[in-house]
């Protein structure tokens, strides 16, 4: 496999509005391919915006979401990709014909839709139906998996990611910065986005909190390291609804060290180098490789009730 060069988004959405979103999809790919990046990540629900949702009925969100492919969305960010020879991936609502509603994440290139996963474990209107499937597909001859937000917060959905073949693991999110029952959780004080640049300090001091960085930092960097993976963490700066998000969109090696990361308060993106070598030199080839299946498939596969409680909801 070649190396690759994958940018990581961080941007300022704005609910229920498509269009200036895909602007802003479409001005940050362009920068990254001129910088020469192979493949551009946003967060997710990127094109519609997320946290607003939970106050859509469900013709509200037939009206928002689309068909995959064929809608408008997915033909513009194959345009995209066509005009800047880049590969994009991107979140949005989806719809089915017969009214069923996804969360997913999509990856398109010049030709079109290469990949969807939808959601598996969805929350943020009810109306949503969970994905039933993993999703792993090729991209320039690396295989990659995505998952979305929650999803990788089971850690069994990265394992299973992993020993289906992906090497490069998508983790589009929409977090942090909301209360929850673990210490030092929170919103973040949305007064102090409106005037960002006198509160940069405070702001970046809430951000790299356990409100939102430290926390993340407890667990992102593992499941890169336990299953030997690089993984493209994206997540929204700005207000996001009524909720500020803390951005941080980072590339994690198989090491599990952070090799690139956006740190300031803006719509921006960062490029990290994505090398083969990693995948075997780093401990968690290795694990995988001493596993013992039989010890605990019978536990690991017992019937078991999901149940899926979200604090700040």
């Amino acid at each position: 496999m070649k190396s690759l060069k994958i940018a990581t988004a961080q941007f300022e959405n704005k609910s229920g509005d498509k269009a200036y979103n895909l602007s802003v999809i479409k001005r940050l790919s362009q920068k990254a391919t001129q910088q020469g990046a192979d493949v551009i990540a946003f967060h997710e629900c990127s094109v519609t915006g997320y946290t607003f949702a939970r106050h859509l009925d469900k013709q509200q969100m037939l009206d928002l979401a689309e068909v995959v492919p064929g809608g408008e969305s997915i033909e513009a960010l194959t345009a995209y990709a066509r005009e800047f020879d880049i590969i994009i991936l991107a979140g949005l609502f989806e719809k089915d014909e017969e009214d069923n509603l996804f969360k997913p994440y999509v990856c398109v290139d010049k030709n079109g839709l290469v990949a969807k996963h939808r959601k598996l474990h969805p929350f943020i209107n009810p109306h949503l139906q969970p994905g039933d499937s993993y999703t792993v597909f090729e991209i320039l001859g690396w295989k990659c998996g995505i998952l979305i937000c929650y999803d990788n917060n089971v850690i069994e959905n990265v394992r299973a990611t992993k020993l289906l073949g992906a090497d490069i693991i998508f983790m589009p999110h929409v977090t942090m910065c909301t209360p929850s029952t673990r210490p030092g959780a929170g919103f973040v004080d949305a007064a102090l986005w409106k005037v960002k640049a006198d509160n940069a300090k405070q702001l970046r001091e809430e951000f790299d909190s356990l409100k939102g960085r430290a926390w993340l930092m407890k667990w992102l960097p593992a499941r890169a390291y336990d299953n030997a993976v690089y993984t493209i963490f994206t997540n929204p700066i700005g207000m996001d609804d009524d909720q500020l998000k803390n951005g941080c969109s980072m590339v994690i090696d198989p090491y599990g060290d952070v090799i690139a990361e956006c740190r300031s308060l803006d719509n921006e993106f960062v490029i990290a180098d994505i090398h083969a070598d990693k995948l075997t030199l780093a401990g968690g080839y290795r694990y995988i490789k001493a596993r013992r299946p039989e010890l605990y498939r019978d536990i690991i596969g017992k019937a078991h009730q999901s149940e899926q409680k979200v604090v700040w909801l």
